[in-house]
């Protein structure tokens, strides 16, 4: 029998559900509705069968859930509907359901709870990569999602992300002499990114300290929750989001930091709604939200801070991919953009940006064959700018996307660290400089900025 989940949880499904009023500007965005036309495997199908899963007060049926975990959660019909429904809020309280109801089979269960305690592991990881490499290339064989997550974890572009000198193990960051102080900030350092992207969090440290600011260290590397969220383990998720207030609540309130920036955009996307995450939490409801409007993007945080240029990069050709965790989850477009411009980049923007490129958090794990499928899609739209280098806020779409495309993948914040003084991304190291030339695209339209991102110093 499902397990009961609270009576307000429900009432606010039922009630976003309600307000879909079939326009049907979803269709024409929603990624597995492009590929295939299947209108179960729309949003606007998707909605019908939430509501008759949750009408009915019986576990789901099959078809139900195989059309819900093809959904990518990647919230592009979110912001292309016009009744302005909150798709983010049903497709999580659906998955919850789904996961409460048992309904999966054994296997099925112990692999999606396995993949989600490894991915929020660094531990784990570690000892996977450590153990796993001679086994690697067998298991990359392997049919279904076991290959898939083989596949995944020899992907071409993780090594554009292993901390410099040490591939496997930790490896200090190289910390140069800061900028006079300007302001203090927690670094939020991934659960999969502190192993897989350790890189990317000392380009970060970097690029900060130039810019003068101090980054407070954490007492242990916290995970927020986002994956486990997104898989329908809400309970394991919110105890993990717990630790996360706490810690970064304390540190706002003894005005230790000013602000908590993200270098994964997944990660920020779920920090950014912890106010609701908590609403109904009377101990951590007011520190919740405080987190909450304190976690910025990285690339939020730097637009408006001064940084040195060391035109070793100028007139690289960047092709800029919005991850949908920062388009869709944190209307986050025009400040990357911005910022790799003030630093010497030429960017451009991909066709059909819109449409996600199947990393999806687990679901290039989950979903092998749908995610294969949108990888392909993003890579030949890349493959018609043919830049130096693929650029992108979240390390899970950089990893996709470099199984696909055959150009250099960075993180925004490892291109500014570069442009400012840092080492060059991997892959970019015999980078010649030229004139900069005209823009490869326009501005993106300054209704799609996010407008509480503005000002944020």
């Amino acid at each position: 029998m499902h397990a009961p989940i609270p009576i307000t949880r429900l009432d606010q499904a039922r009630a976003a559900a309600g307000e879909c009023v079939h326009f049907g500007f979803c269709t024409a965005v929603c990624p597995t509705y492009i590929l295939d036309g299947e209108e179960n495997d729309s949003p606007r199908g998707r909605f019908v069968l939430i509501k008759e899963m949750l009408a009915s007060k019986a576990p789901p049926r099959r078809a139900t859930v195989v059309h819900l975990d093809r959904c990518l959660s990647c919230l592009s019909c979110e912001t292309s509907c016009g009744a302005g429904v909150n798709y983010r809020v049903l497709i999580d309280i659906a998955r919850e359901y789904v996961e409460s109801s048992r309904v999966r089979s054994l296997p099925d269960r112990l692999f999606r709870s396995g993949v989600a305690a490894l991915l929020t592991s660094p531990r784990m990881l570690r000892g996977l990569r450590i153990l796993g490499k001679p086994l690697s290339g067998l298991v990359c064989a392997l049919p279904g999602r076991l290959g898939a997550l083989g596949r995944l974890a020899n992907a071409p572009g993780l090594a554009a992300f292993s901390p410099r000198g040490a591939p496997v193990l930790p490896a200090p960051c190289s910390r140069e002499a800061p900028s006079p102080q300007l302001r203090s900030v927690a670094l939020l350092e991934g659960c999969a990114q502190s192993v897989l992207g350790a890189e990317i969090n000392c380009a970060a440290r970097r690029v900060l300290a130039r810019a003068g600011v101090r980054v407070v260290e954490s007492r242990g590397n916290f995970c927020c929750g986002a994956m486990k969220l997104h898989l329908g383990f809400r309970e394991q998720a919110i105890k993990q989001a717990a630790r996360c207030v706490r810690h970064w609540g304390e540190m706002l309130a003894a005005g230790a930091i000013d602000a908590i920036a993200v270098t994964t955009s997944g990660c920020g996307s779920v920090i950014r709604h912890y106010d609701e995450l908590f609403a109904d939490d009377a101990e951590l409801g007011q520190a919740a939200a405080s987190v909450a409007r304190a976690a910025r993007d990285i690339s939020v945080i730097l637009a408006e801070l001064p940084l040195p240029l060391a035109n070793t990069n100028s007139g690289a050709l960047v092709a800029y991919h919005d991850a949908c965790s920062m388009k869709h989850g944190q209307r986050i477009t025009r400040e990357p953009r911005a910022l790799l411009r003030k630093m010497g980049y030429v960017v451009a923007d991909i066709a059909e940006g819109h449409i996600c490129c199947g990393s999806a958090g687990t679901y290039n794990i989950l979903q092998p064959e749908m995610s294969a499928r949108l990888g392909q899609r993003k890579a030949a739209n890349i493959e018609a700018i043919a830049p130096d280098v693929i650029a992108a806020g979240n390390l899970g779409c950089l990893i996709q996307i470099s199984r696909f495309a055959e150009y250099p993948v960075a993180h925004t914040v490892q291109l500014v660290d570069w442009a400012s003084g840092g080492p060059a991304p991997r892959g970019l190291e015999g980078f010649v400089p030229r004139p900069l030339a005209q823009e490869a695209s326009a501005e993106v339209p300054a209704a799609e900025a996010n407008g509480d991102n503005s000002a944020f110093w």
